[in-house]
């Protein structure tokens, strides 16, 4: 079961930052959370984040099979490197490259 991340966000927010629960353009993003695209996109729009933390907390980043594979499809695409997208994205070489190995026959 998948938690739920509007729920969640919705009250972190009341609770800490009421102020930009008024903004129509964060309205909107909650209500689209599926993805876990979504999820770090709204997150990073919310709360700003030192370097640091954003080092950190990389190595804990899970992702779905959905994003993952928008993610390659994207990298197909547009005929970038491996190297272009771990950079872009902070995502490991080895991990991308597990990912083609794995979905190789979707991503076709």
């Amino acid at each position: 079961m998948r938690p739920n991340y509007k729920r969640i966000y919705l009250d972190m927010l009341q609770e800490k930052q009421p102020e930009k629960l008024k903004d129509p353009k964060i309205q909107s993003l909650l209500k689209n959370l599926k993805t876990t695209e979504d999820i770090l996109n709204f997150n990073g729009l919310i709360f700003k984040q030192s370097k640091e933390s954003l080092r950190n907390n990389q190595k804990l980043k899970t992702y779905d099979k959905k994003t993952m594979l928008k993610l390659l499809q994207y990298q197909k695409k547009h005929g970038f490197s491996t190297s272009y997208m771990s950079t872009k994205y902070k995502i490991s070489r080895t991990t991308f490259a597990k990912w083609k190995k794995n979905f190789k026959e979707e991503i076709q």
